[in-house]
């Protein structure tokens, strides 16, 4: 015991206080150390963070500590009250291990907080045995203090996208920062609407958001409209990965309606099993389903014009020049408007639509598109996963800023592994 408080005093130690006692609880399981002030030292208010003088002394209280060896360890102090005269109140002063009336202490609060971005949170409490709510109020403190601390600097790329957090299509409203080399989350949004995206720049200010030079999106309406209003000035780029999403949802849903159709005029399924030939890339198929594919494109069906059409789109991903990947573009859509397939035909139509947002990803230098904003999307989903979920918006929102919000930490007065 008296080597503990011995390391605790070298290495853990708080100006104004000193480790005075340490002892093993009743039950054995628990390690109990005493803090008290050093002589002389003057308690500081807790609402002006002046020394001050002192009131009187309250029962004793327990903070719980970081363990050690596989024990519980607990702080023990008389918390003291203060007459301050600036506040002109008798205040409970503040001490430099704890906050407010929270029982863990501020080391405990961010080891937790550290351990809970690795494991679940439910496996961080049985780990160190404590209890999920006091892992939720340690992530809960951290966030808090992160967000209030950050800054945003200069944003030039962002990316925005939704995912599914629940039943019943329950989105969020994610926006990431893209640049080169810092890519972090900047906001979580309850629904895929106007108004969320919108908490966005109201958050970020009206400046900071006239400098953003580049936007990556998809096609959804609400999101493009906030985009016009709030960087007009921005290089709007639309997503190539919802761009692809899409047309290969056209082409399976050409292949399951023919497919249907040969069924009830009793043609040979020749259809059947070949979902995942149509929507691979070519690159991705095994030796068999290359064969399979090959013999399925000897067939005059539209399912397989449709998918020659599809793999045609993808040389407009080679070109470099905005101009020439514009006339390739407008040919493609032309062949396509030809081609009676209508869900290819509502693909052309939504392209002509979106045309310069499309051409926007080689103004940019294929610098910047969603695959970023796809990886960030998929580690929010394993935040989602690794917990089977959370039960509130709020839970959900701190666990994604705490995960990939790559938030400034409370400072420590002794780093632990």
């Amino acid at each position: 015991m008296l080597q503990l408080i011995t390391i605790l005093n070298r290495c853990h130690r708080f100006p104004g206080f000193v480790y005075r006692q340490a002892r093993f609880s009743s039950d054995g399981k628990s390690i109990e150390i005493a803090v008290s002030p050093r002589v002389g030292s003057k308690a500081v208010c807790s609402g002006c963070h002046q020394p001050t003088s002192g009131y009187d002394r309250l029962p004793e209280r327990r903070f719980e500590f970081i363990p050690f060896w596989g024990f519980l360890v607990f702080l023990l102090y008389q918390m003291r009250r203060v007459d301050c005269p600036r506040c002109q109140a008798v205040v409970v002063e503040e001490v430099p291990w704890g906050d407010g009336k929270r029982t863990l202490t501020r080391a405990y609060i961010l080891f937790l907080a550290r351990w809970a971005r690795r494991l679940s949170w439910k496996e961080t409490a049985e780990a160190f045995h404590t209890s999920w709510d006091k892992v939720f109020d340690a992530v809960d403190h951290v966030v808090d203090y992160g967000l209030e601390h950050r800054k945003f600097g200069q944003i030039d790329a962002i990316g925005v996208d939704e995912i599914q957090y629940a039943k019943g299509h329950k989105y969020l409203t994610l926006v990431y920062q893209i640049d080169l080399g810092v890519t972090r989350l900047l906001w979580v949004g309850r629904e895929r609407t106007i108004e969320s995206f919108q908490g966005f720049f109201t958050v970020i200010g009206d400046e900071l958001a006239s400098k953003i030079v580049f936007v990556c999106s998809d096609m959804w309406e609400p999101y493009l409209k906030v985009i016009r209003e709030k960087c007009s000035e921005a290089l709007h780029i639309l997503d190539r990965f919802h761009i692809v999403a899409k047309m290969n949802k056209a082409v399976d849903e050409v292949r399951a309606g023919e497919s249907r159709r040969m069924a009830r005029e009793g043609f040979v399924p020749v259809l059947k099993k070949s979902r995942w030939l149509l929507l691979k890339r070519q690159e991705n198929l095994k030796t068999e389903q290359r064969f399979r594919l090959r013999d399925l494109l000897r067939y005059n069906l539209k399912t397989v014009r449709a998918y020659i059409l599809k793999e045609a789109f993808q040389q407009l991903w080679d070109y470099n020049s905005p101009t020439w990947a514009g006339k390739f573009l407008d040919q493609w859509c032309r062949q396509v408007m030809r081609s009676q397939i209508e869900p290819m035909k509502k693909i052309a139509r939504s392209m002509r639509q979106h045309r310069e947002l499309v051409l926007n990803y080689f103004r940019a230098q294929k610098l910047f598109s969603s695959g970023v904003v796809e990886g960030l999307n998929n580690k929010a989903k394993v935040t989602m996963r690794r917990s089977y979920g959370f039960r509130t918006f709020r839970t959900l929102e701190l666990a994604l800023y705490h995960s990939l919000g790559k938030l400034p930490e409370p400072e420590s007065a002794h780093e632990f592994f």
